[in-house]
């Protein structure tokens, strides 16, 4: 690296633990500390998409090895899917200059996805997370970890009530069941989407979007909105950032309504093994 991309790798980070301390590194660190995501001995595959989310993860992931008290091993683990020329050079540029040493694999999901049809979207981070596992698991991790903030937590949670009918949420980590010994894991838990931004302007930093195909296409048909895969997350922030205009602790009350679950006040719920148990089992023994 050059002395002048040095200087702005290092205000990039600088910006990090002093200018954004409160809003990114402390809520971070919260996050590992509170869920207890990593442990000495860990070797943890930061996957990055080449998105805002994910390069702030690794460049987060760098400055705990370098101040933290845990002893792991971090790998910074990129997939190609299929991404344009001009989004691959995005990625790889903005990886140089933070000073991110990327391990690249190469994949055909978005080719794969494309032909299948209707909304591939789910189907697309189905195998990209398999993907993920898989060459993480070849390399020696026992963990990935996920760019996901805030933000991806609470309006998952009120998606999963508006569209699917139940309660449930996006968990700051969880053990695979497909790859055994593999665990997730989501350090930008606690972290808001705004600051994150806020974050990537104040550096003047561009990070690609969705780079898939088919959002590609629908950009350039002038119909992306009208995607049902692609609008749903959005049609909930739409609903979420109104509604905060009426109650401004609305995302923090979303966020604690799943730790704050009274199981007596339930009609039904599931248990672990996905037993699903009615009030009326026990209504008579509480009176």
């Amino acid at each position: 690296m050059s002395d002048k991309s040095t200087d702005r790798c290092r205000d990039i980070e600088r910006s990090i633990i002093k200018k954004y301390r409160k809003e990114i590194w402390c809520k971070f660190t919260k996050a590992i500390n509170t869920y207890d995501l990593i442990q000495d001995g860990d070797k943890i595959a930061v996957c990055i998409s080449g998105g805002k989310d994910s390069m702030l993860l690794a460049k987060l992931f760098q400055e705990l090895a370098r101040h933290g008290k845990h002893n792991f091993e971090v790998i910074f683990l990129a997939m190609n899917p299929g991404y344009s020329d001009a989004n691959y050079q995005n990625i790889l540029r903005n990886a140089e200059l933070m000073n991110i040493p990327l391990t690249i694999f190469e994949s055909d999901i978005f080719d794969v996805t494309t032909k299948v049809g209707g909304s591939p979207c789910y189907l697309c981070a189905r195998m990209r997370r398999g993907a993920l596992y898989s060459k993480a698991q070849e390399l020696g991790c026992n963990k990935i970890a996920l760019g996901h903030h805030f933000d991806d937590v609470i309006e998952t949670i009120f998606m999963a009530m508006m569209y699917g009918g139940q309660i449930q949420t996006m968990m700051p980590k969880l053990h695979s069941t497909n790859f055994k010994g593999m665990e997730l894991i989501r350090p930008l838990y606690l972290v808001r989407e705004e600051d994150i931004v806020h974050w990537m302007n104040y550096n003047e930093l561009k990070f690609i979007r969705c780079a898939c195909k088919l959002t590609e296409q629908l950009e350039k048909e002038g119909n992306l909105h009208n995607d049902s895969s692609v609008s749903k997350r959005a049609e909930t922030k739409a609903i979420i950032r109104k509604l905060r205009d009426i109650n401004p602790y609305l995302e923090s009350n979303i966020f604690k309504s799943v730790e704050n679950v009274s199981i007596n006040a339930l009609i039904c719920y599931k248990d672990e093994n996905g037993v699903k148990h009615h009030f009326l089992e026990n209504y008579d023994s509480r009176e």
